[in-house]
């Protein structure tokens, strides 16, 4: 399918470098730099996300003994009782993205009033390279399972989420808690155009290595500071395709980009988790780029993706 028209004109602005003033992309970038582009997009991918919200915000405490941000998020007018939850992690090559430049998706999650949100602003590379963000994940796992009830969630109905290395984050926390190895037992996982394996480059990195937002090398910049040690790269905490798959996995829902460098990778894990007899639903947005969960303001068609993505949660 054609690139989507409104992503399309933002593409150009993008590479005409009218949007933030910088035409280099951000793997010519030093880190601060690239993290302060990387949030100042945020108010113009999605300027209005949805209010009427409550938005707390609390820490968990890391094995290491330092504080983990976590921000909680729940509709205003929310019904009495436990509610069901979505652990959130956000994308950014663990070397940038916050709790911030990913506010108005966990908004837009939120807004319906069946789940509550909590985004985890774990640490990032490279002045936490792998496994920092993998272990924050579980440690943040940990303690939600046992917080759960004091936060008027359903420890039972809590999915986990995560766009592209956050979505890494979460199909490895729904692994480890199979094998035994967190409290917190994921009802169901979420996963928007998920990195699932840094050790190799498949085609899609070439189709689309340049002018679909994500390039290819920014995806190698990413890795260098995530996980600098090659031989590291093939452990399944890194690269989830990686891992065996024996047995089924928690219902999954992946959504891809058609236009993505990641696409292969991401299509090739859910066909992984199909084949191990995991109820899986795969989406592939045709004509968008990565990120889009993040272009609420840019592109008409992300308001549906949010409303089958919150159709799905409720019948899983």
């Amino acid at each position: 399918m054609a690139l989507d028209p409104d992503l399309e004109g933002f593409l150009e602005l993008v590479q005409l470098g009218r949007l933030s003033g910088k035409t280099r992309p951000m793997h010519e970038l030093q880190v601060a730099q690239a993290r302060s582009d990387f949030a100042s997009a945020s108010g113009i991918l999605d300027p209005a996300p949805p209010g009427d919200l409550q938005v707390v915000e609390l820490s968990v405490p890391s094995r290491d003994a330092q504080a983990v941000p976590l921000r909680l998020y729940r509709h205003a007018r929310r019904g009495p009782g436990l509610q069901p939850a979505i652990l959130y992690f956000h994308g950014g090559g663990n070397v940038v993205g916050s709790l911030d430049s990913h506010d108005a998706v966990c908004r837009r999650l939120a807004s319906s009033g069946t789940h509550a949100v909590l985004a985890l602003g774990y640490r990032l590379a490279p002045e936490h390279p792998y496994p920092t963000a993998v272990n924050d994940a579980l440690d943040a796992a940990d303690w939600l399972a046992t917080q759960a009830t004091s936060l008027a969630i359903d420890s039972r109905r809590i999915s986990v989420a995560g766009d592209s290395a956050g979505a890494t984050l979460a199909t490895v926390l729904a692994l480890s808690a199979q094998q035994g190895l967190c409290r917190l037992a994921p009802s169901a996982q979420l996963l928007f155009y998920p990195v699932t394996d840094i050790t190799r480059e498949r085609d899609s990195h070439r189709r689309y290595a340049e002018d679909y937002l994500l390039e290819s090398q920014t995806l190698r910049w990413f890795y260098a500071h995530y996980c600098p040690d090659p031989a590291l790269r093939g452990d399944w905490r890194a690269s989830p395709l990686l891992a065996g798959h024996a047995e089924p996995m928690i219902r999954t829902y992946v959504s891809l980009a058609e236009y993505d460098p990641l696409f292969d990778e991401g299509q090739a894990y859910a066909q992984r988790l199909q084949a191990s007899g995991t109820d899986v639903t795969l989406r592939v947005e045709q004509g968008l780029t990565h990120d889009f969960l993040r272009m609420g303001g840019i592109s008409s068609r992300v308001a549906g993706i949010y409303a089958e993505v919150e159709h799905w949660l409720q019948s899983a």
